[in-house]
This record gives C-alpha cells, sequence and structure tokens, in this order.
C-alpha cells in the first residue's frame, strides 16, 4: 500500500497521525479495509475521482452555481426560452436570476432567422454530466431536432459556467469553448456576472475584460423585451426604434385630471380615439395613485377595471393594441392578466403589496416597475435625496429590480418607470429629464426598457403657470418631445391624439 494514498484528512491532523508514526498493524488494517466495498467512497483507496472530471452523474452534497446559456430561432423565441427555464424549476435546476434576452444575427450557418440569446443562473445539486443530461432532455421534451450543427432550432441549452470549475470530457467543455468569441454569449454574462473569471488558471481576465475586446459588430445588438402577441417587442439598445404611445383610461371618479369622464358609455369612443390617435398600448387604471384619494377596495378596483379590459378584446379595432394595467394589488393584478391584459405596471414596484411579486412572476407577464417612496398619501414628503438624485433613485430600482427577480420575475420582462411626480416635487422631476440618459446608462440598469409618464403633471403646471391639469397640453408636448429625445421607449398620456403627433415628429427627428 502507498502512504499517499491514505486519506487526505490525515495530512491535517498532526505528526503523530502521519502513517509513518502508526502502528504496522493498524495500517494493514486500513489498507485491507480500503480494498472492501463496504467502506464508503470518501475512504476508499486507490480510486481516481470522478467529481474531478465532471462524470459523476448523482446529486452534489451540496449547491452549486452553473451558468446556462439559451437560445432560440424558431416559433414564438420568447416563450420557448421561458418554457425552459419552467422546465429548469421543474427539475430542481433552480433558475435564480436571468439576463435580458438580445436579438441577434445568426452565426456560423447564417440561411436562418435571427436568434434571441439569453443566459441564467440556476443552482444545483447535479454534478456537470448530469446537468447536461437534463438540459439536453428538456431540449428533446420541448421537440427539438438537430438537423443541421449549428443551424435552426426552437430551443437550446448549452452549460457555459459550473462554479469555478473545469470540465473536460468529450460531451462536455466547461468553461464552455465558444464564450470568448460570442458576443450574444457575452452579453448575457457580462449582465449577471461581470466581475467573473471565465477560467480559473486566469484569474485576472473577468467575463466584461472578454466582451471589451470584442470588435465592434456592424448592428449592435439590442435587447428585447416582449409586450403581447399583438404589438413588437421593445428593443431598447435599437437606435431607429419608434416610442410606443400609452393612453391613459382611467376608469375612476377621482384621478386628478380626468377622473369620472370615461364612462362605460362613452369608452368605445375613448379607445377608437386613442387607437386612431397612434396609442399602441392602453393603461387602465381603477385606483388614483392621487395624493390624499381615499383607497378603495381590491374587489371595487376589479369591477372598475375589467369591463374596460373586455371591452377592448371585443373590438376588432383594437386587436393591435396591448393592454396594461394600472395596479399595485395582487388580486387585481391577477384578474386583468386573466382577462387579457398584457402588463402589470405597478407604481410601488411589488412594495405596497407583499404577495404582488410573487403574483407577477407566476403570471408571466411583462411588468413595469417604477420608482417611489411611501405611499400615494406619504411620497411628497419622502423628497430628500442627499447622495443624489439620479443615483439614489438607480440604486433603489436596483434593489426592486433584485427583489423581482429574487421572486421569479424573468430581467427580460421588466420595464422600469423612474416615476415622475412620485416621491419627487417640482425641479427634481426636471432633473430627471435632463439626466434621464444618465439614468439609463447606470451600471446595472443599461439595457432595460423605460416608460416616462409626465402627462398634466403638476411640475408642469407650477412652470408653465397653467393650474388646469387638462390645459397642460403645450407644457406636456415638449416633456415627451425631451423624452424621446433622452431614449424613453413609452410615453404615457392623457392627450392621446396631440402626443401622438409630437411623438411622431420626435421620432422622426432623433430616431431616424
Amino acid at each position: 500500500m502507498s502512504f499517499a494514498l491514505l486519506p487526505r484528512a490525515w495530512s491535517s491532523v498532526g505528526r503523530q497521525s502521519h502513517p509513518a508514526n502508526l502502528p504496522r498493524n493498524l495500517i494493514n488494517k486500513i489498507a485491507a479495509a480500503s480494498r472492501s466495498t463496504s467502506l464508503p467512497t470518501r475512504w476508499k483507496m486507490d480510486q481516481p475521482s470522478r467529481a474531478a472530471c465532471g462524470c459523476a452523474s448523482a446529486k452534489r452534497s451540496g449547491k452549486r452555481s452553473a451558468y446556462i446559456a439559451l437560445g432560440s430561432n424558431l416559433g414564438d423565441r420568447v416563450t420557448e426560452i421561458e418554457k425552459a427555464c419552467h422546465e429548469m424549476d421543474s427539475r430542481g435546476i433552480k433558475v435564480k436570476r436571468t439576463s435580458n434576452l438580445w436579438e441577434t444575427e445568426p452565426m456560423y450557418v447564417l440561411d436562418q432567422d435571427r436568434f434571441v440569446n439569453g443566459a441564467c443562473e440556476v443552482e444545483t445539486e447535479l454534478e456537470p454530466l448530469a446537468l447536461l443530461d437534463q438540459l439536453q432532455d428538456i431540449e428533446k421534451t420541448m421537440g427539438r431536432k438537430k438537423l443541421i450543427d449549428k443551424g435552426p432550432r426552437n430551443i437550446d441549452l448549452d452549460v457555459l459556467l459550473y462554479g469555478d470549475e473545469e470540465v473536460n470530457h468529450e460531451r462536455l467543455q466547461v468553461p464552455h469553448i465558444g464564450i470568448p468569441e460570442r458576443d450574444f454569449v457575452l452579453r448575457p454574462l457580462a449582465e449577471l456576472i461581470p466581475t467573473k473569471a471565465i477560467y480559473p488558471s486566469k484569474p485576472w481576465k473577468l467575463v466584461q475584460d472578454f466582451l471589451n475586446e470584442l470588435p465592434p459588430s456592424s448592428e449592435p445588438l439590442s435587447t428585447l423585451t416582449p409586450i403581447s402577441p399583438s404589438v413588437g417587442p421593445l428593443n431598447a439598445l435599437k437606435a431607429t426604434r419608434k416610442t410606443h404611445v400609452m393612453a391613459i383610461l382611467n376608469t375612476t371618479p377621482d384621478s386628478f385630471s380626468d377622473g369620472g369622464i370615461h364612462t362605460f358609455d362613452s369608452m368605445r369612443d375613448t379607445i377608437l380615439s386613442f387607437i386612431r390617435g397612434g396609442a399602441t398600448m392602453i393603461d387602465i387604471g381603477g385606483q388614483s395613485s392621487a395624493p390624499g384619494t381615499p383607497d378603495v377596495s381590491a374587489q371595487e378596483e376589479i369591477s372598475r377595471v375589467l369591463p374596460a379590459i373586455e371591452l377592448i378584446r371585443s373590438m376588432p379595432e383594437s386587436r393591435d393594441v396591448a393592454i396594461s394595467v394600472d395596479t399595485y394589488r395582487a388580486p387585481v393584478a391577477e384578474a386583468a392578466a386573466k382577462a387579457g391584459a398584457d402588463v402589470i405596471n405597478d407604481i410601488s414596484a411589488g412594495q405596497l403589496d407583499p404577495d404582488m411579486l410573487s403574483t407577477m412572476a407566476r403570471l408571466g407577464k411583462t411588468v413595469c416597475l417604477m420608482h417611489m417612496r411611501g405611499t400615494p398619501a406619504t411620497m411628497s414628503k419622502l423628497n430628500d435625496y442627499p447622495d443624489g438624485l439620479i443615483p439614489t433613485i438607480a440604486r433603489e430600482l436596483l434593489e426592486r429590480i433584485a427583489e423581482a427577480e429574487a421572486a421569479g420575475v424573468r430581467r427580460w420582462r421588466i420595464i422600469l418607470d423612474p416615476g415622475l411626480g412620485f416621491a419627487k416635487v417640482g425641479e427634481q422631476n426636471l432633473q430627471v429629464l435632463r439626466h434621464f440618459d444618465e439614468l439609463r446608462n447606470w451600471p446595472g440598469l443599461e439595457g432595460f426598457p423605460w416608460l416616462l409618464g409626465s402627462s398634466r403633471k403638476s411640475f408642469i403646471g407650477k412652470v408653465t403657470g397653467v393650474p388646469k391639469p387638462m390645459d397642460r397640453i403645450f407644457g406636456t408636448a415638449t416633456t415627451v418631445a425631451a423624452a424621446v429625445q433622452m431614449g424613453a421607449d413609452i410615453v404615457r398620456v392623457h392627450d392621446v391624439v396631440e402626443m401622438g403627433q409630437v411623438v411622431k415628429m420626435a421620432d422622426a427627428i432623433w430616431r431616424y
């Protein structure tokens, strides 16, 4: 028996337990026992470690982090990727975080449709090869047929990284061999782990370093945020994208500028005017967020919102319009989604109902997370930003994003809103508009689409001297043009016809 093959734990116990200091009869007993199949594997001698090469198929004793590439270019690409994530979760491969989704040109085999690519961080007890087996079985279960190498596929799942381990096996190479050369892999990884080393042998070279070294592509990549089957996705980094007009449809008697105007009898005509004015989204609200307005019950809010959703869904003219529900209550969000709403627009970003984030995740809808502090009744007093307005909004939105992701909301399903008029007064709203591009490019916020809602708000009245909200059209128009110039993807407005014209002109100037 070789002393070098004795259990490694002995070397750390002390000189008195070194094999050379043990009695010969004890050494002989240990040697004989090591050849017995009755001893646990960790005590057996002359057995190479299967875990070291990634060959074991059993579960590990502890959970490990791995990073999985997600890709699709057939069918409903986002739905296919979301199905794969759901399947991983159901098999105990817990999806902890996701990147944004990136739309990319095909690589290697060029004669095929554009891909949607992303990455996710998973937590697993599976060994690398067992993890690969599960991913390939998910592909098979979802109907993938590999006819051409690197050709079209409805789903593609690859192990990119597995902890800090290297795996060299005929079936699996980790880190994935294609990481350094693939923009569509490095960008999602850089969203998740920008400061992680890809190769353990080169701990000084990080994911972000590899991404920075890539030559610029002929067409810059853009993120992709799905809205609805009838409305194309948002491409927040595409310079020539069109700005979406979101029409405000309040079904409340006490909203600050249009309370009681939109009755059910007049609603059809209102919706038609929105569509003719260029609205691609309609945001329906059944609870006013104006300071001083009383709360209504969730059931009352549902009774106000659902008839509007059902009406829009029944109208042939609105088949290409997405429906958003403006609510911070989980029961309202759920009822609205079941009735046909596409987007959940929560002014509190999940802070006013403890069930909202988990409900968002379960419904799988795209969500808008707005920056706000406190409640509508207290927010105006919570407007102190000693560390700077933009840095604080960025930090607090990053916290909201992390909370949403922890609840299971996918990163590619998130729209952000800086919350004009919410815990911001007067000049602070102008600062947000002036420095909105800085907020969009804040580390960790890059690639998200943004909604801006300045319509008729009090800071416009203070600047222009117009007391009545309904008369603030020209002031609102200026803020909408500024929002487009600074990079907003959606503008939320009351005066759809007028603001639709402003958006068309602003797009023509800045998004040509």
